[in-house]
């Protein structure tokens, strides 16, 4: 099983670990509510799929704070 950080914005992924058995205090995933989990986390194709943001779409943000108002803001 591996652990994929993908970007909710343009779908890159920022990283991977290779991991036969994921303890979710090591992810710091046992901090979030039970509605971000429901958000951020999904398992596809075997494996553990964790929402994030990439340094170009936070960078993105940062320059223009309007884009936050929208679920996608990259068409």
């Amino acid at each position: 099983m591996s652990i994929v950080y993908r970007c909710r914005h343009c779908g890159d992924v920022v990283g991977k670990i290779d991991q036969q058995v994921i303890d979710e205090s090591m992810l710091g995933l046992d901090k979030l509510s039970a509605e971000d989990k429901r958000e951020m986390i999904d398992y596809q194709d075997g494996d553990l799929q964790i929402k994030t943001i990439c340094e170009n779409c936070e960078a993105s943000l940062g320059a223009n704070p309007q884009y936050h108002e929208l679920d996608f803001f990259i068409q």
